[in-house]
């Protein structure tokens, strides 16, 4: 399914990567800010949202890393270049990332940046969406996001523009060790 997915996800201009481990994901995160620029003043930095992904994770090593801010605010996303979550599913048939974002700490990092980087288990790789349907609980999931793709409109006279409403750029990292491969 995850070759199913990338295809998909690509179609629609977004960056797809793989990894096996927590270590293997974060020095490609790492090194990624640092090709962008990553740099510790407005429009430059970046913001990670509490996540799974970053549990056991050294937090102290990745704050010394100039311009990767792990506080999310609204004045903080706003001014970021690159914001990371973590999203719960992935649905192979259509590229598109699903999770509940609930919490506002993610919802600012995936809408307000410029780029989005957002962590995958690959275990949360599914068929579809009736598939997905069967996994949201009401009582439970308050805020479902859903993201297929850099953010991107069209006026009446179908001139494409991309990142008006959200990132212009989406990389989309699966981690096997969030979960098991299929």
């Amino acid at each position: 399914m995850f070759e199913q997915f990338k295809s998909k996800a690509e179609g629609v201009s977004a960056e797809v990567h793989r990894f096996a481990t927590r270590f293997g994901a974060l020095e490609f995160i790492i090194g990624f800010l640092q090709g962008e620029g990553v740099a510790d003043r407005p429009g430059s930095y970046a913001i990670w949202a509490a996540c799974p992904f970053l549990e056991g994770i050294e937090r102290q090593s990745l704050q010394q890393f100039a311009g990767l801010k792990l506080e999310v605010t609204r004045e903080l996303a706003a001014a970021a270049k690159i914001g990371i979550s973590q999203m719960d599913w992935a649905l192979a048939d259509t590229g598109t990332l699903a999770g509940d974002s609930s919490r506002l700490d993610g919802r600012l990092a995936s809408t307000l940046t410029g780029i989005h980087i957002a962590l995958v288990p690959t275990s949360g790789i599914l068929p579809d969406m009736p598939t997905l349907l069967t996994r949201l609980h009401p009582d439970a999931s308050n805020y479902i996001a859903m993201i297929t793709g850099p953010s991107r409109t069209a006026d009446i006279e179908r001139v494409l523009t991309i990142g008006v409403h959200g990132p212009s750029r989406l990389v989309i990292v699966f981690c096997d060790e969030l979960g098991g491969t299929e």
